[in-house]
């Protein structure tokens, strides 16, 4: 498992959770029960702390990071898309960040806030919760629909079923 200790820091790994073997996890990591962690993700925690709650998908090729002796911290049920950064922020319970979208220093994305794909909320931004937010830099357009948290209510099981289940027991190297 693609798992590192640094300088006596171990990551904490919760029940259920997957990571692809390509996947980096370093140092002072947290992850919680069912967390998916897509290929070729780098959670570093050397550095400062990454907290990632229960049942949050970090796909494939996304940068976690935290600034020295501080935290990065992702809440429960919150998707990070395919090639995305977050660099010491705060991501609350059920946000969505798009593909390839930046969340900089100390800024905050609220509780299903979504930062839509290619966006960059800058250093010390915020996303209120409930919000949609796009562009260079991110601004809100939108409101976050009661349709929109229902149909992504359901698109987060599939992650997490991939974390407990599909992929421990479906993935298979072809040599």
């Amino acid at each position: 498992m693609p798992v590192y200790e640094f300088e006596g820091k171990s990551p904490k790994i919760g029940e259920g959770t997957y990571i692809f073997d390509s996947a980096d996890v370093i140092g002072e990591v947290d992850l919680g029960k069912n967390v998916y962690v897509g290929a070729g993700a780098r959670i570093r925690g050397d550095y400062g702390k990454i907290v990632i709650g229960d049942n949050s998908a970090i796909e494939d090729n996304v940068v976690i990071h935290a600034r020295p002796d501080q935290h990065t911290e992702i809440g429960a049920n919150v998707t990070i898309g395919h090639g995305a950064v977050i660099h010491n922020a705060t991501i609350k319970d059920w946000a969505v960040i798009g593909m390839g979208a930046i969340v900089s220093d100390w800024a905050t994305v609220g509780e299903w806030a979504v930062v839509g794909e290619g966006a960059l909320v800058k250093n010390r931004g915020e996303v209120p919760a409930g919000k949609i937010a796009v562009g260079l830099p991110a601004k809100v357009i939108a409101d976050v629909s009661e349709d929109y948290k229902k149909q992504w209510t359901e698109f987060k099981g599939i992650y997490s079923d991939f974390a407990k289940d599909r992929y421990p027991k479906s993935l298979k190297a072809i040599k």
